[in-house]
């Protein structure tokens, strides 16, 4: 299969962060949507995107820790969305689009890790439907003030999707649930979705970009118990981080998403997995877990999830 999925020498790496690539991009009048921009990598995306002039709308499920996370920061605005709630996406949804407003940048950061089994709406596996379908579904239902804007959407992905492919047989997990392997597909999911919407979006001048934003230390771990974080080696039993090196800082984690979002060398450009602030490489025969899996990239599957989305989600913003 060819593939767009090359380097092409941003000049930005693994140590580069939000506000670095931002250094001289003016974002004065544009109006960003960013899900989980009030924690995390999050966070430090809604303040860089601030920072450099844009308007950011927070949506959130807890709009009383977003209020305490932003305060101090200018030019934020709260709503609340809850992603695993397609009628909380509605809502949110319809209360923007009534504003008249259009969007430049879309960054879907949301999202849950590695959660014990949960089912949301009709049964469906929480982190599949959160991660994916309620993105799926927001961006559809905001699809017009998107394409008004000729807007850029960002889905985080990571490295995570390495672990599994789209489960076709069991999209939702009906027996031996596995949590690292339904995290593994969803965020697979977030790279098909990103693939098949620059493909539908293009001619519109919207553009989609997935990515892995670097392993950080944040609340996205809030599900994994202490010794199962000992256990892999990330910290010790006091909770301090053991290979700083292999992590990212916070600021460092929200660069690749800020970047996906407003750099002119993406412009042109679309429908690609990034990393570390770059076009990712196909990834290595080897196993080793850089670059993007094919069956993430690949557009017949990218076709058949958006088609299995939409009919799960009943919006689809390009029917008919």
């Amino acid at each position: 299969m060819t593939t767009a999925q090359h380097k092409i020498g941003s000049g930005f790496g693994a140590k580069s962060t939000a506000d670095d690539v931002l250094k001289g991009i003016d974002l004065t009048g544009k109006l960003a949507v960013v899900t989980g921009g009030y924690s995390g990598i999050g966070l430090e995306t809604t303040r860089a995107l601030t920072k450099a002039g844009a308007r950011v709308v927070v949506p959130a499920r807890r709009p009383d820790t977003a209020r305490e996370a932003v305060a101090g920061i200018d030019g934020v605005e709260l709503d609340e969305l809850d992603l695993g709630d397609l009628e909380s996406v509605r809502g949110f949804a319809d209360r923007f689009l009534a504003s008249g407003r259009t969007v430049d940048l879309v960054i879907d950061s949301a999202g849950i890790m590695a959660c014990p089994e949960t089912r949301v709406g009709p049964g469906w596996e929480a982190q599949f439907a959160t991660n994916h379908l309620g993105h799926f579904a927001l961006v559809n239902r905001l699809w017009p003030a998107i394409a008004a804007g000729g807007a850029r959407v960002v889905s985080v992905s990571s490295t995570g999707h390495h672990t599994s492919g789209i489960r076709w047989d069991d999209i939702h997990w009906s027996h031996d649930y596995d949590k690292w392997e339904a995290y593994g597909q969803a965020k697979t999911a977030n790279v098909l979705f990103a693939v098949h919407l620059d493909r539908l979006g293009a001619e519109h001048g919207v553009r989609a970009f997935a990515l892995h934003p670097g392993g950080i230390l944040t609340p996205l771990q809030r599900h994994l118990a202490t010794e199962e974080m000992v256990e892999r080696g990330w910290i010790d039993e006091d909770g301090n981080m053991l290979h700083p090196e292999l992590f990212k800082t916070p600021e460092q984690g929200a660069a690749t998403q800020v970047w996906a979002a407003t750099s002119p060398q993406l412009d042109g450009l679309g429908g690609v997995y990034l990393e570390d602030c770059d076009i990712a490489e196909p990834a290595p025969a080897d196993g080793e877990r850089t670059g993007v899996k094919e069956w993430a990239i690949d557009p017949e599957q990218a076709a058949r999830l958006w088609k299995l989305s939409a009919d799960l989600t009943g919006v689809d913003a390009f029917a008919g």
